[in-house]
């Protein structure tokens, strides 16, 4: 037993006391930070109003198209009908008043005569003053506006700006579409108020009984999910390569000479999981943080989304069936690696427990779909799946505890089985050089006594 601890201190402190171990677990939280507030922040950044001109010889157009992108569209619409009001919360209000800012600063529309002008003069004239810098975009509609393949021609300086021509285009649709009512003496409110959206609300029934908001169980689920699929993967190559190194060292020869092969492979699977598991948990608290930070962000900024129930038993399964995984594909790749002789040709075996993980993560999209599904049960507790879609399973709806416990034995015994098999394999493979050991040759290992 002494030995056994001095294997899984040694393996311990060997990968957490590493500079790469300490970069990798701040870095990973800051990373996610980024990707969930950089391109906020970047979107949120105003640039310069874009001086316009919208050509339009028919007079009809035009108009419309610069009350589309103007504030009183935005301000009407938010004072068209009590009912509507109604449905609208605060919030939403806001958010309209500050999208109707943010278009009416986006946009100003410069005056210009375009008479009888031939459309090639007026194309010359606005392109000089583009290139004098006196214009940004300008925009010409065709006398055709109606025909089915009608093409309104715009040109800007900032042709690459995705939500300029978005809403460009949206306020030309909503143009020609008001238009077309006008000319077929439909009244537009009046169709703005028969096509007025109905309010759809999801809510989530409890095993209680009770609602509750279904908002972020997705994300939630595909994160953790997403999570377990990375650690797993990451710390199973490191035993692989561990296993490997020590092989082409041979330091497995003095290694054995003072405990068994047994106690050495189950030190490392333990000290190995505990990095993992330090690292994870190190993960999970800062998933926690930033979402209470991004929840408190969204609140002020006058959004709001509800986060799935997280209870400390959830947490705890959570950290179960990571260790499951943990010890089901590092005892693989322990295996994988007493066999072969190099890291190239350890890559090669490798794929088989990937190209498992990559199965068990998509298998985890069906759970959040349907918990309750009899695929869903099948692959929450089949050995080498539920350690990543469990955890999943019971983020989306926690199934009876009759299924965890089965989950947990089954995997529980699918370990026993692959440490067994493994602990035969290591114990001769450890010590055999120069040649990649044969099927036949490793059935005969496990055969041995």
């Amino acid at each position: 037993m002494r030995k056994f601890l001095a294997v899984v201190k040694h393996e311990y402190k060997k990968i957490v006391l590493k500079w790469t171990f300490l970069i990798a677990t701040l870095l990973f939280p800051l990373i996610a930070a980024a990707f969930a507030v950089v391109p906020a922040l970047i979107f949120s950044i105003k640039g310069d109003a874009t001086r316009i001109i919208v050509v339009d010889q028919t007079g009809k157009i035009a108009p419309r198209i610069k009350e589309n992108l103007s504030k009183e569209t935005a301000e009407a619409a938010e004072k068209s009908e009590d009912e509507s009001l109604e449905n609208l919360t605060a919030s939403q209000q806001e958010q309209m008043k500050r999208a109707a800012e943010q278009l009416e600063e986006s946009f100003i529309f410069v005056e210009y005569n375009a008479d009888a002008k031939p459309i090639e003069q007026i194309k010359r004239e606005l392109n000089a003053k583009i290139t004098g810098k006196e214009l940004d975009a300008y925009l010409i509609v065709p006398p055709d506006y109606d025909a089915p393949k009608a093409n309104f021609e715009f040109f800007s300086r900032k042709a690459n700006d995705p939500v300029a021509k978005s809403t460009v285009r949206n306020a030309i649709n909503g143009a020609v579409r008001s238009q077309r009512l006008a000319d077929a003496n439909i009244s537009e409110d009046k169709l703005k108020n028969l096509s007025q959206n109905v309010d759809f609300s999801i809510k989530k029934i409890s095993e209680e009984g009770n609602e509750k908001d279904s908002e972020g169980t997705f994300a939630a689920a595909f994160i953790v999910g997403l999570m377990i699929y990375i650690t797993l993967l990451i710390y199973g190559q490191q035993i692989m390569a561990a296993v490997i190194e020590e092989k082409e060292t041979r330091i497995a020869e003095i290694l054995f000479s003072s405990a068994k092969p047994f106690e050495l492979m189950m030190g490392k699977l333990v000290g190995v999981g505990l990095a993992g598991l330090t690292q994870l948990a190190i993960w999970i608290i800062s998933a926690l943080a930033l979402a209470v930070v991004g929840l408190a962000n969204m609140s002020a900024a006058g959004m709001s989304i509800s986060l799935p129930d997280i209870t400390l038993l959830t947490i705890i399964y959570f950290f179960i069936f990571f260790l499951l995984g943990f010890f089901i594909y590092a005892t693989i790749y322990a295996l994988i690696g007493s066999m072969v002789t190099t890291v190239q040709e350890g890559g090669q075996f490798a794929l088989i427990p990937v190209m498992v993980l990559v199965v068990g993560f998509y298998m985890s999209f069906a759970v959040i779909r349907d918990p309750n599904s009899s695929l869903s049960f099948w692959v929450s507790i089949a050995p080498f799946l539920a350690p990543i879609t469990m955890p999943v399973r019971i983020l989306a709806e926690t199934p009876p505890f009759w299924q965890i416990a089965l989950s947990i034995a089954l995997n529980g015994a699918a370990i026993a089985g692959l440490i067994w098999l493994a602990a035969r394999v290591y114990r001769v493979g450890m010590l055999m050089y120069g040649k990649r050991a044969t099927i036949p040759e490793v059935w005969k290992w496990i055969r041995q006594s």
